[in-house]
């Protein structure tokens, strides 16, 4: 998928991505990294609103642990289940949010989770960059659930 592609799939199926104006610059399988402006993410103060910084970071982990997974075969849906956002410094311009490389043996957890269980968790950190330093950092904790379809079930 190229961060075309992805940006897209984010503003069909997360509408609040679109209303962000958020842009896929790099998507790579390993790599995931996405961007907002800061007029639609404004606050009273003029700078982002925390709410979108945390927002954008989420998308980010979202999409690595997602298409990470459906990319080994699997059908999910994926959740965030826990979130920690430390802010260091105010957004005074566009922002970006840059996904952590996940260790390979936390995706070999997760999918065991999945084989075993129907449901497998990652954690991801992601940080949040503007004017080329880093101003936040986010730790989120994704979980991986078959869907009925690849459970077997019958949809009704």
């Amino acid at each position: 998928m190229s961060p075309t592609e992805l940006e897209a799939y984010l503003h069909r199926h997360i509408p609040l991505s679109s209303a962000m104006a958020v842009r896929a610059l790099e998507f790579d399988g390993d790599r995931v990294v996405l961007a907002a402006p800061l007029a639609p993410n404004v606050n009273h103060r003029e700078t982002a609103f925390g709410g979108s910084v945390a927002t954008l970071a989420i998308l980010a982990g979202w999409a690595r642990v997602h298409f990470e997974v459906i990319g080994s075969g699997h059908t999910v849906h994926t959740v965030i289940q826990r979130s920690s956002v430390r802010y260091d410094a105010p957004v005074l311009s566009p922002f970006r949010a840059v996904c952590e490389p996940v260790p390979q043996e936390a995706w070999d957890r997760l999918m065991r989770g999945l084989d075993r269980h129907g449901k497998g968790r990652v954690r991801v950190d992601v940080r949040i960059e503007a004017d080329e330093a880093v101003v936040a950092r986010f730790e989120g904790t994704y979980v991986a659930l078959l869907t009925a379809i690849e459970k077997g079930d019958s949809l009704r």
